[in-house]
């Protein structure tokens, strides 16, 4: 599948406080806006069943859903049950909270549950990824954190969601480092930063990262999905999200 057809979603998180307000309406919009689905960061309270109906009414996929480790382990079966009646095709461990990422031997305990709660998400007929901020590229004996998760897992059972924002802002080539794991990434985060006066988020294009080689490294690695995520907005976020996704429909050419 060429880059310029990979399916476009919206980490729903950036419309975090319009979800507050309207969840089922700002899915809506994020449909008229041209996405193709979505990675969610929670379920507005609704059963998985009247989701899948809402979202087939809407046409919108249910691509991927971020899941807190600690949610995961404490209640797997009733979490993988839901993501599976939705139809969700990858669910995500997005965030460490820093006392489980102190020590190499921190990432490996993670590395251990990813691979025992990932055979379970693929017994279910889903996959599971790992998805980074900045801190993971700190080293331990040399190796960055992350390589530590990636390195001491399964790969059918854990695989990678590339945040490519937070890749570059530890320094880290967000193209090198998504061919190193070339047929192990499904998803990669599409965003933008600007640099001055400090590093920080942007809309798709408006920034200083090389979009067009992103997104090509991220087929070439293999990706599936392509997933817009704006951390923190200057503009109303929805407003954002229509800069974005204009913005990067352009740059593939579409």
């Amino acid at each position: 599948m060429y880059v310029a057809q990979l399916p476009i979603a919206l980490q729903m998180f950036t419309l975090r406080e319009e979800t507050k307000e309207d969840f089922v309406g700002t899915l809506k919009k994020v449909k008229e806006l041209g996405y193709d689905g979505v990675e969610f960061a929670g379920f507005g309270g609704l059963e998985a069943a009247e989701l899948k109906g809402i979202l087939e009414d809407i046409d919108l996929k249910p691509f991927s859903s971020h899941v807190g480790i600690e949610l995961l382990e404490k209640d797997a079966e009733e979490i993988i049950a839901y993501h599976k009646e939705l139809g969700v095709e990858t669910i995500v461990i997005p965030y460490l909270v820093p006392e489980r990422r102190a020590s190499k031997e921190d990432y490996l305990k993670l590395a251990e549950s990813l691979n025992h709660y990932g055979e379970k998400v693929k017994e279910a007929g889903m996959q599971l990824c790992y998805h980074n901020h900045d801190f993971e590229f700190e080293k331990y004996d040399g190796e960055y954190g992350l390589d530590i998760i990636f390195s001491n897992t399964n790969p059918e059972y854990v695989q990678v969601e590339l945040d490519t924002f937070w890749a570059e802002f530890a320094g880290v080539s967000a193209v090198d480092y998504m061919d190193k794991y070339k047929g192990r990434l499904p998803l990669a985060h599409i965003k933008d930063m600007v640099t001055t006066p400090k590093k920080t988020f942007a809309e798709v294009g408006e920034g200083v990262l090389d979009i067009k080689a992103i997104t090509s490294a991220a087929e070439e690695a293999g990706a599936k999905r392509l997933i817009v995520e704006q951390d923190v907005c200057q503009r109303p976020p929805l407003e954002s999200v229509e800069i974005s996704i204009g913005n990067l429909k352009r740059i593939l050419g579409r």
